[in-house]
């Protein structure tokens, strides 16, 4: 089960998420799994092994929105990452940022 205690031990910002939120704690946590459709960041790697960038950037551009809005801290530091990358067309190796993001969306799973 999802908690706020989880989410900051994370590296959450909950009470900036929160805050967002009216303050409603069950309405914060009831968003929280949405940031985390296993498909988008599946979808967002696709794209950019494709080297379709400007889907990509999309892609990146929407999850990097819906993590800042509950303060996701540590995934949003990596989807903006790749974000920034991909807005400048960067059409590099996207290796070690696509490792790190699912280093951090698996400490996330093991908690949604």
């Amino acid at each position: 089960m999802i908690t706020v205690e989880k989410l900051e031990n994370l590296g959450c910002n909950t009470a900036e998420g929160l805050e967002r939120c009216l303050n409603d704690e069950s309405f914060y946590l009831s968003l929280v799994p949405g940031a985390f459709e296993k498909k988008r960041y599946e979808e967002l790697e696709g794209l950019i092994k494709k080297a379709d960038l400007k889907a990509a950037f999309d892609e990146a551009h929407a999850l990097k929105g819906v993590l800042s809005n509950l303060a996701i801290t540590p995934l949003f530091d990596c989807i903006s990452e790749i974000t920034e990358r991909l807005r400048a067309g960067d059409q590099g190796d996207y290796t070690a940022l696509l490792s790190r993001m699912w280093e951090v969306y698996s400490e996330f799973e093991k908690i949604l």
